[in-house]
């Protein structure tokens, strides 16, 4: 794999959870005789509780969901759909010795809804990850024609992230003469999604799936204890507001470079 994606991805796990807060501990750790490094141990211990409460999780998610759009209910002039592969899992069971992880399987199930409900042809995107020996359009792909009924006429399976996702994707499109496209993938992931694709020149329609899921504020006492999934959702929802950021920053240095 590229050395500048591996960076990339090293530096942008040490800046989410759970390693953000680990490493602080860490250092913390390391320079424990310093008088800061007790001040430093608790920034980190309380970075680490902030992430795993379900409000602070489902409200990071939401201020996602709000710019991914509502829910599909025209799809315009759209002429083809496109599925992004959100991972793989390990399963002996299935071909391969793989199957879709939980985001995968909704994408798909949802593309596969929406193919069926406006017949338009289907684009699966995604490459080989780290440690697979499959791609996930292949095994994405697999999963919509056995399992959903959902012919796929485009895989696309070089990807290494949405980036690549949306330049891939756009070269199968226009080789087909296709324009315009309805865009499938979770809410909180969307509005990143979108904008790459919409840089590659395609006419995008967003359709939102797992939309609203995790942005409801708890109501129950214990919602607002410590949980896994919620450091799981806040892990997400800052990788994507970690990408948004870098998004700017190129466009920022791009236009800086044009006027100069």
């Amino acid at each position: 794999m590229p050395a500048a994606w591996l960076l990339k991805n090293l530096f942008a796990t040490l800046l989410l959870p759970p390693a953000n807060g680990l490493l602080l501990l860490a250092l913390a750790g390391l320079f424990r005789r310093r008088r800061w490094a007790a001040g430093l141990a608790t920034v980190g211990a309380l970075l680490l509780l902030i992430q795993s409460l379900p409000p602070v999780a489902g409200w990071l998610t939401g201020t996602l969901e709000e710019r991914a759009g509502p829910a599909l209910a025209d799809p315009g002039a759209a002429e083809a759909i496109v599925i992004l592969g959100g991972g793989l899992t390990d399963a002996a069971e299935y071909s391969g010795g793989v199957t879709l992880n939980p985001r995968s399987l909704a994408r798909a199930r949802y593309g596969a809804v929406l193919a069926r409900r406006y017949s338009l042809p289907v684009l699966v995107s995604g490459g080989v990850p780290v440690n697979a020996r499959r791609s996930e359009a292949e095994v994405i792909g697999e999963a919509l024609e056995n399992e959903f009924g959902i012919e796929v006429r485009w895989r696309e399976n070089r990807s290494l992230d949405t980036a690549d996702n949306a330049a891939l994707s756009a070269e199968l499109l226009r080789e087909a003469g296709i324009q315009r496209i309805i865009l499938v993938t979770q809410a909180f992931h969307m509005p990143r999604a979108r904008r790459l694709f919409t840089e590659t020149g395609l006419e995008v329609t967003p359709a939102p799936t797992e939309l609203g899921q995790r942005s409801i504020w708890p109501e129950h006492f214990l919602d607002w204890l410590p949980q896994i999934n919620a450091l799981h959702a806040t892990h997400y929802a800052l990788h994507e507001w970690l990408g948004i950021a870098w998004l700017d920053l190129q466009a920022l240095l791009h236009r800086a470079r044009s006027d100069s």
